[in-house]
């Protein structure tokens, strides 16, 4: 008789996956049940165009990217890190490398034959699949009573521990649409409200020939910094989107939290744009006043500034045209354009999820203290992170770890 214990992993993404992985290692019996036809459906959206799996960022950079949070997630990466990701992938046959911007990626860039590869081996591992199993948490959250609705009716499923690994609110047609959050809190768990993360903005407050001309257009070898009103500060160069409402992409989403909660507190937050952050303002002044003949301003910007298109238009958006002429306020605009955003996108179109269930309703092997025998993992847990790697790596930790704490639970 097998009397190896039985964990459920409720949740196919790499939280779950992950804790799959470790818990089968150990010789749990362990079941993953998914309410999608598939598992991974997100993480493949992810690596649709170039997987990054981790971030090559020294440790320690790496671990100030969760900010507030570093501290619950620091003890998990030690464990589980970036180089653990990498080492990882290798002994799935995948080679990785490391892009100009720090990033990680597989050597062909996509995330479909890492996910192949990664359910070979959990099934040769004896892990069994369940798929199209929507778990129902509102009325038992009992490892011994697990209840999902499927295709052909409800079904049971008795397990002597739980790894919850729902995700987030983000990309609902996914998978992870936050039903999960009114269930816990109704079993006494700590939730803290789920908010979008890694978000696009609206309100930057563009005309309609702006919005109508540059929308989907990008602001490329940009700068943009922010400051909140409790003094912290985001500096950072890159490039992101204009939108017809508002800015979305990589460097909006890395400032994002304190962009958010700023808005929440003050009902709008206004960052500065720098259009030419390589050069000083001193050159930038000196460009704008250099004599420029018979030639318009536009042509003039263009020839000495190399300002043209997008970035010229955002500033007739920002300045008048008496202003445009004043060559001092021209030249400060161009390093500080002020964008003012007044509401963050919807959660379901946010790459990731904030809030979730708070640290302190768990103990430190991710167990809730309200349900014993229930972990929590990933994006269900309240922290956040960049896009850029972070994300990915610190929800694999985090279902390594609450696969830890389901071990030594059971004695393993």
């Amino acid at each position: 008789m097998n009397l190896s214990p039985t964990v459920a992993v409720i949740g196919g993404g790499p939280a779950g996956l992950m804790a799959a992985e470790v818990l089968s290692a150990s010789g749990a019996q362990v079941h993953v049940y998914d309410a999608m036809p598939s598992v991974g459906r997100k993480f493949l959206l992810a690596g649709r165009g170039g997987l990054n799996l981790t971030h090559s960022d020294p440790l320690d950079a790496f671990m100030s990217r969760f900010g507030e949070r570093r501290a619950q997630l620091e003890p998990m990466l030690a464990q589980f890190g970036p180089q653990q990701v990498r080492e990882w992938a290798v002994g799935l046959g995948i080679e990785t490398f490391v892009g100009t911007s720090g990033r990680v990626f597989p050597t062909d860039m996509k995330a479909a034959p890492l996910l192949r590869a990664w359910l070979h081996r959990l099934r040769a591992a004896g892990v069994q699949f369940h798929m199209r199993h929507r778990w129902v948490g509102d009325e038992t959250l009992d490892p011994a009573s697990l209840r999902f609705v499927t295709p052909s009716g409800e079904v049971t499923a008795s397990a002597d521990a739980v790894v919850l690994a729902l995700g987030g609110a983000s990309w609902a047609r996914l998978g992870s649409d936050g039903a999960w959050a009114p269930w816990l809190l109704a079993k006494g768990v700590d939730v803290a409200p789920l908010q979008p993360a890694n978000c696009g903005f609206d309100g930057a407050g563009w005309s309609e020939h702006f919005s109508s001309r540059f929308a989907g257009q990008p602001f490329k070898s940009v700068a943009i910094s922010f400051t909140d009103s409790h003094g912290r500060h985001f500096a950072r160069k890159g490039e992101f989107v204009a939108t017809e409402t508002g800015i979305e992409g990589s460097l909006i989403y890395a400032a994002s939290a304190l962009l958010r909660d700023e808005i929440a507190e003050k009902g709008s937050a206004t960052l500065l744009l720098d259009l030419l952050p390589d050069r000083s303002a001193e050159q930038v002044l000196a460009a704008v006043k250099h004599p420029r003949g018979a030639r318009s301003l536009s042509s003039h910007l263009k020839s000495r500034l190399g300002l043209e298109g997008i970035k010229a238009g955002v500033l007739y958006e920002a300045l008048s045209r008496e202003a445009m002429h004043d060559p001092q306020q021209l030249a400060s605009t161009i390093k500080a354009v002020p964008l003012k955003l007044v509401e963050a996108r919807p959660i379901d179109e946010a790459i990731s999820t904030a809030g979730g269930v708070r640290f302190d309703a768990l103990d430190a092997q991710l167990m809730s203290k309200a349900l014993p025998g229930v972990f929590v993992a990933g994006e269900m847990l309240d922290w956040e992170a960049p896009t850029g790697g972070y994300l990915l790596t610190a929800s694999m930790a985090s279902g390594a770890a609450a696969a830890r704490g389901a071990i030594q639970r059971l004695s393993l």
